[in-house]
C-alpha cells in the first residue's frame, strides 16, 4: 500500500499507546491502520471521503449523534 517511511500517527492519537491511529497520504486515497498492528490489515478510502470523515469528528457532530447520512 505505502512504504513504511510514509505512514504517521495521527495528531489526535493516545500518546499513552491506547488508541493510535496512522495513516499515509496516497495520491487519491489515505490508508488507515492501526499503529500497534504494524502488519494487520488496513483500510484505504478516497481522500475527498477521509476529509469528510475528518471534517465531522472536528465537529463534534458524530459524538452527539447529529450528523446526517
Amino acid at each position: 500500500m505505502a512504504p513504511e517511511s510514509a505512514w504517521f500517527k495521527s495528531s489526535y492519537s493516545d500518546g499513552t499507546g491506547g488508541a493510535c491511529v496512522e495513516i499515509p497520504n496516497l495520491t487519491n486515497h489515505v490508508g488507515i491502520r492501526d499503529s500497534k498492528d504494524k502488519i494487520g490489515p488496513a483500510l484505504v478510502v478516497p481522500a475527498a471521503a477521509w476529509t469528510s470523515f475528518v471534517g465531522l469528528m472536528r465537529s463534534g457532530d458524530l459524538d452527539s449523534g447529529t450528523a446526517e447520512h
